[in-house]
């Protein structure tokens, strides 16, 4: 569903991806691990043309480097930003109604399914997004990815800064995503959720990608483990 080959990017003259090989196939949980600073984030900007990409980056066949932001969405690759990007004048209803590409041909995941799954969201539904806690936020910020129908979504960092019980409730979403169908790239610090949903791990460092395997492939790799990973 994803290839990428060969990406490059660049923050100046600071050259910040030096080569990443990676794939996501069609309902599948792959985690981008590594410490702070490697380059994760700047792989799903490069990948969602935030950020100039140089390589190849195929989405469904289709060649997507370089290709503008809005574009890249309305092929159905969906991308949860790690600085939880809401409208806080706009209540979280209006929030999520945002998230729909064409309201003539709804996808399959629907305005009561969102505030049914988050018991508070629907008890917030009608009050400013600005107001919501940031565990809130970032489950809003989700929602709003989902409402556009995405055949793949990318989730920077979803629980950085939450509390242990809210990190829970991320993850649990996360895995409710899999279950629907929906292949998932998730960047994350926390080993455990990564560990327990994904299919596959990459982890990166200095702008390269340094492991491929499985969780239980990472769990038995104690040497990439300590190298990469562990601080």
């Amino acid at each position: 569903m994803l290839e990428v080959t060969d990406l490059h990017a660049y923050y100046g003259k600071s050259h910040i991806l030096q080569g990443v090989d990676l794939r996501i196939d069609a309902g599948e949980v792959v985690s981008l691990l590594g410490r702070n600073g490697v380059g994760r984030s700047t792989t799903v900007k490069a990948i969602m043309g935030e950020v100039p990409p140089q390589g190849s980056i195929r989405f469904k066949g289709t060649d997507i480097a370089g290709l503008p932001s809005f574009k890249i969405a309305h092929l159905g690759l969906g991308y949860v930003p790690e600085h939880r990007d809401i409208f806080p004048g706009l209540t979280v209803r209006q929030n999520l109604l945002l998230g729909v590409k064409d309201p003539r041909h709804p996808g399959k995941w629907k305005l009561e399914d969102m505030l049914g799954m988050f018991p508070n969201l629907a008890a917030r539904a009608d009050t400013a997004a600005g107001v919501l806690s940031g565990g809130e936020k970032q489950m809003l910020t989700i929602c709003r990815t989902l409402m556009g129908d995405p055949e793949l979504v990318m989730i920077d960092e979803p629980t950085e800064g939450l509390a242990p019980i809210i990190v829970q409730q991320v993850g649990d979403l996360i895995a409710e995503i899999a279950r629907r169908g929906v292949a998932i790239l998730l960047v994350e610090q926390k080993l455990s959720i990564a560990m327990r949903i994904s299919h596959r791990v990459y982890v990166m460092g200095h702008g390269r990608i340094v492991f491929e395997g499985t969780p239980a492939e990472l769990k038995a790799n104690q040497a990439v483990r300590k190298e990469w990973l562990e601080v």
